[in-house]
């Protein structure tokens, strides 16, 4: 694992922003029984980890997507990343709401974009990256070049890659769901015996016979 990656899932554990319930299984909103919850707004109630989260988001933007003008956070949890990360950047910064306004000017695209920009999504995290990939779709629509996503954590789930290379839409994580469950076993966080029921979650969210592992 790279360095970055599991200073990241260190953090994430440390400000217990990753819940592990392999016996009580949370609910996606998606309906999926998941064991793992990763609540990533805790970051914003702790600074040293909040440094390090957006410094690293910077550097992924910096790393993988040069030429960037505008960052646009997804709503509603990559708008304050998105926010600090632009102001570490001195770059423009928006987001894109889930559904346009039925007020005012009707926007779903908040903030000023120019058609051609070249834009980097920021987002908390990516499951199935459903929901990433509507905001990409809106952008694209509104005539931006969106060059990619950069996100604090990805479960990398078979569904979720397999939609974000279908759009052509390249994702860079700081961390992931093995990383963090490696990292979580090593420091007591959860028992070594639970990382493989995660990783069959990982693998197949759809059979539960990890619930019985």
């Amino acid at each position: 694992m790279e360095a970055r990656e599991k200073r990241i899932a260190e953090d994430l554990l440390s400000i217990k922003a990753v819940f592990f319930r392999p016996d009580e299984p949370f609910t996606w909103a998606s309906g999926i029984k998941s064991p793992v919850y990763c609540d990533n707004r805790l970051t914003l109630t702790a600074p040293a980890v909040r440094g390090r989260v957006e410094n690293a988001l910077a550097e992924v933007v910096k790393e993988h997507y040069s030429g960037c003008e505008v960052l646009m956070g997804t709503s509603t949890a990559g708008i304050a990343h998105a926010a600090i990360v632009g102001h570490i950047m001195g770059l423009p910064m928006g987001y894109v709401r889930s559904s346009a306004k039925d007020h005012g000017r009707g926007n779903q695209i908040e903030g000023r974009l120019e058609h051609g920009q070249k834009v980097v999504v920021i987002e908390d995290l990516i499951s199935t990256a459903g929901s990433v990939l509507e905001v990409v779709e809106v952008l694209r629509g509104a005539g931006a070049e969106v060059l990619g996503v950069a996100s604090i954590f990805t479960y990398g789930m078979k569904k979720g890659l397999e939609r974000l290379t279908v759009a052509n839409v390249k994702n860079v994580s700081l961390t992931n769901f093995d990383v963090i469950a490696r990292v979580a076993a090593e420091t007591g966080y959860i028992r070594r015996e639970d990382v493989a029921r995660l990783i069959a979650f990982r693998d197949n969210p759809a059979d539960e016979s990890w619930r019985g592992a």
